[in-house]
């Protein structure tokens, strides 16, 4: 069983989700009116994090029962490549997700909107890290030791 496989399919699959979520979720959620935006994104958000902290953390651990079965080190650089995206999440993403939950959407002058297109900005960092973790599985599934 190539173990290996499995973590870059992973790794994949959190690689397609950041995508999904800059081209088709960002972007229909930036069209709304702020109220709805924020309601849409609060529930989104929760469920997202999930997925993606739960994608990192198979892809991390497959690559780690892969590693120990070869040696071979680019399985933990791929690893602890996709494990990235949790400090990226805490210190990059989280004070602007504080904001966000902070933003009373009664007041005639909002910073909801710019909060919002930054927010989306700094979502296509965790797809840089998929694609990151990616490309290192791919050398080690295509270029064995």
């Amino acid at each position: 069983m190539r173990l290996g496989l499995y973590a870059f399919a992973v790794a994949a699959a959190f690689l397609g989700a950041t995508i999904y979520i800059g081209l088709v979720e960002q972007p229909a959620r930036l069209s709304l009116n702020s109220r709805a935006m924020i309601q849409e994104w609060r529930r989104s958000n929760r469920r997202g994090t999930l997925v993606l902290a739960g994608f990192a953390v198979l892809s991390a651990a497959l690559a780690l029962v892969q590693f120990r079965l070869s040696g071979d080190v680019r399985w933990i650089i791929g690893g602890t490549t996709i494990l990235a995206s949790w400090p990226y999440d805490y210190f990059a993403m989280t004070p602007v997700n504080v904001w966000l939950f902070a933003v009373q959407l009664g007041k005639p002058v909002s910073p909801v909107r710019r909060l919002m297109r930054d927010w989306g900005l700094l979502e296509w960092g965790h797809a840089l890290i998929g694609f990151a973790a990616c490309s290192a599985f791919a050398w080690a599934l295509e270029l064995p030791p």
